[in-house]
């Protein structure tokens, strides 16, 4: 009966692909809505708790990229099940103690409405902590990519960058990106789909193949 409960829960979590499930909400930066960012990409991303350690260490390093992020028209929204004065008093902490000033909105979602739309709060917690979860959104407001990282592990800044990268470089040049890609590293391109395609880019200088199936080109 609890299993079935649990995939009950889980049914209508949103996946990479769908559209991402409209919010209006309360945060520090007054009402915001899942509309107020049409045209722009945006990082959604779930902590557990307020003046917790781990979490203070995730938010002086999201402050620390988000100019990164803000140049390639993308935005941070935090969000957990706190209050609005909870989250602002814990930001003056953060400015006080560590010489950080928190400059994205975090949502004050107290009755959950936003977490449990984004399945950010696990249905096996015996609290009501949301997950370190991150949601990317695209400027169609589609779910392009979701990570969940457990309590105890803080979140790498530097793989969310790259992976805005990697993902509006497949939007703008129709490649895929490989293990490791960073920004100005070579791109895979889609297999060829034909036998005379596939000779074509073994003895084309576009491309460097390791074999017809496996080639990759500069982006320019």
């Amino acid at each position: 009966m609890e299993q079935q409960e649990q995939q009950t829960q889980g049914q209508g979590l949103p996946r990479i692909g769908e559209q991402a499930p409209v919010f209006d909400a309360v945060t520090t930066h007054g009402n915001i809505s899942l509309n107020d960012y049409s045209g722009q990409w945006l990082v959604l991303f779930s902590h557990p708790a307020d003046f917790t350690p781990v979490c203070t260490s995730e938010f002086v390093a999201f402050q620390e990229v988000y100019g990164r992020l803000k140049e390639m028209n993308t935005e941070l929204l935090g969000l957990s099940i706190d209050s609005v004065s909870s989250h602002i008093a814990w930001v003056r902490n953060i400015e006080e103690n560590f010489q950080t000033t928190i400059e994205f909105p975090i949502i004050a979602d107290l009755d959950q409405k936003v977490a449990t739309q984004y399945g950010m709060v696990m249905p096996e917690s015996t609290g009501t902590e949301t997950s370190r979860a991150v949601f990317v959104i695209d400027d169609n407001q589609k779910i392009r990519a979701v990570i969940y990282y457990p309590l105890s592990t803080g979140r790498n800044m530097e793989e969310i960058v790259r992976l805005v990268e990697a993902l509006r470089t497949t939007d703008e040049h129709g490649v895929s990106t490989p293990a490791n890609w960073n920004s100005g590293d070579k791109a895979i391109v889609s297999p060829p789909k034909t036998k005379e395609e596939a000779q074509e880019r073994m003895n084309s200088d576009e491309y460097d193949c390791v074999d017809w199936y496996y080639c990759q080109k500069d982006i320019k």
